[in-house]
């Protein structure tokens, strides 16, 4: 059965199986958003960090750059924050730029507009927007534009998988497919089962949005290198997106041991973890 199919399971189901926040207790999710911030601040204190790069100038969005060097073009990795595209900011989403920097690559956190003050659309359109922003500006960021690698937790995670999608980099200048390699965490893939459940109290997803922006719909173009990521403890609905999609790429789904769907993040910020390692071995090639 497809994940689509999911949107015709009782509205009860959907909403538990969707819930991220049933993978942990309060206090673990509290203490994990706080440490988002806590974490990030220490980014802050790399050499060269550049924060409120203004990518949209219409919208009021930018990104922070972390762990360039001047005179060199260093590989990037671009982590797009979660909160089910209605929460959470860069400000909570650079704890991976400490290790990424000792390793000497560069990584950046952009911002996006939030539901339900906007569409996934207009989301969408920002976080395409953020990357032909660092494609285009590669030189003078000290970035190496052939050695790309976007990765993003949940929402984020959605956001990372609609990059690799085909049809929309022309308009934006770019080649067929500019990003060398991804890390989808704890993504979501069809958006059908998402608009039939709670979520969609405040993304009000249209079909057209449901068809354009569900990934296991528009595989990747090109051959970019893929992992997908979930944590143990995820709700089931997390899991099962997250198989279908590494099944649909022929990529493999690796398992954040004892970790939830908020902190297993943190692992990819530790480069002796299995999942720290992998994230290297995407952007080393």
């Amino acid at each position: 059965m497809s994940i689509a199919a999911e949107a015709n399971w009782p509205r009860a189901q959907l909403d538990a199986d969707y819930t991220a926040r049933d993978s942990c207790s309060l206090e673990d999710f509290e203490r994990t958003i706080a440490a988002y911030l806590t974490r990030s601040q220490a980014a802050l204190d790399l050499p060269n960090s550049r924060t409120d790069l203004v990518f949209d100038a219409a919208a009021g969005l930018g990104l922070d750059l972390f762990g360039t060097m001047p005179g060199e073009l260093r590989p990037l990795v671009i982590f797009i924050h979660g909160g089910y595209w209605r929460g959470l900011s860069k400000q909570h989403s650079a704890f991976l730029a400490p290790m990424l920097a000792a390793q000497g690559i560069a990584c950046a956190v952009p911002d996006y507009r939030l539901a339900p003050t906007v569409r996934m659309t207009d989301i969408v359109a920002d976080t395409r927007n953020a990357f032909a922003y660092m494609w285009h500006e590669a030189e003078a960021l000290g970035i190496d534009r052939h050695r790309i690698v976007v990765t993003g937790s949940s929402a984020g995670g959605h956001l990372a998988a609609t990059l690799l999608q085909g049809g929309w980099q022309a308009s934006l200048g770019l080649p067929e497919q500019p990003i060398a390699a991804a890390m989808p965490v704890s993504g979501l893939f069809d958006l059908a089962p998402i608009a039939a459940s709670h979520v969609q109290d405040w993304m009000q997803f249209s079909p057209a949005e449901i068809e354009a922006f569900s990934p296991l719909r528009h595989l990747p173009v090109g051959t970019p290198r893929l992992t997908i990521v979930a944590a143990e403890h995820e709700a089931p609905g997390f899991h099962r997106q997250s198989q279908a999609y590494a099944k649909a790429v022929g990529a493999p789904c690796m398992i954040g041991a004892r970790r939830h769907h908020f902190d297993v993040i943190f692992d990819l910020a530790d480069a002796d973890h299995p999942l720290g390692r992998e994230l290297l071995r995407l952007v080393s090639g």
